[in-house]
Parts: structure tokens; C-alpha cells; sequence
């Protein structure tokens, strides 16, 4: 097996459609191709909308179309790693502060890290 590592992300915040569908079966493809592998990494970050049967049905129709992954991961447990980072680009002024408003973030999923 070769380091060639790709990857499958979707959100479980709704049905799998055939975008989804056709990323995992391109990324799945390239990953037998080379010999690499298959991650499957749920992307959970949306606490309001992410669902379980949604998750469940993603795993399950990734199963019937024989998409075996080697690797599955949730996005939601590298939280504290983003907001370490996130705050050591505040301390070293690197990164850019957000233009939402607070009216606008209300409608917008929660930041990570705070201001």
C-alpha cells in the first residue's frame, strides 16, 4: 500500500444525493487504483442540523454500493484542535476577523472559536 489517502466528507445534515454519491465512488475508485486508502469522515459539525439517520444512511448506502472505507473519522473530534488554532492566530494577529454581523450570525452555524 502506497500513502495515497482520500477521502469522503459529507455532512449528515440530509439524504445522500447523487453529488455525494458520485464523490464517493470517484474518491473510492482512486483510492483502490493506486493502493491507497479509503476514509470515510463524517463532517458532524452542524450540531443543529446533523441527524443520526442521516448518518446511518450514508454508512448504509455506502455499503450497498460496495464502497468499503479503511478509516472512519468525525469531523467533530478535532474541535479542540481548531479552536487552539484559531486562538494562536489571534495571539499572533495572522488571521482576519469575521464581517458577519451578529443579525447575520444568528441565521449562520455557530462559530467554532468564539469572536
Amino acid at each position: 500500500m502506497n500513502d495515497v489517502k482520500v477521502r469522503f466528507a459529507p455532512s449528515p445534515t440530509g439524504w445522500m444525493h447523487i453529488g455525494n454519491t458520485r464523490t464517493a465512488v470517484f474518491n473510492w475508485l482512486l483510492a483502490k487504483k493506486l493502493g491507497g486508502r479509503f476514509m470515510l469522515r463524517i463532517d458532524d459539525t452542524d450540531v443543529a442540523r446533523s441527524k443520526p439517520e442521516y448518518e446511518d444512511a450514508i454508512r448504509d448506502i455506502l455499503v450497498w454500493l460496495g464502497l468499503t472505507w479503511d478509516e472512519e473519522a468525525r469531523q467533530s473530534a478535532r474541535i479542540n484542535r481548531y479552536n487552539e488554532v484559531v486562538e494562536k492566530l489571534k495571539q499572533t494577529n495572522a488571521g482576519e476577523k469575521s464581517s458577519v454581523v451578529p443579525e447575520q450570525q444568528a441565521s449562520k452555524v455557530p462559530v467554532i472559536a468564539g469572536e
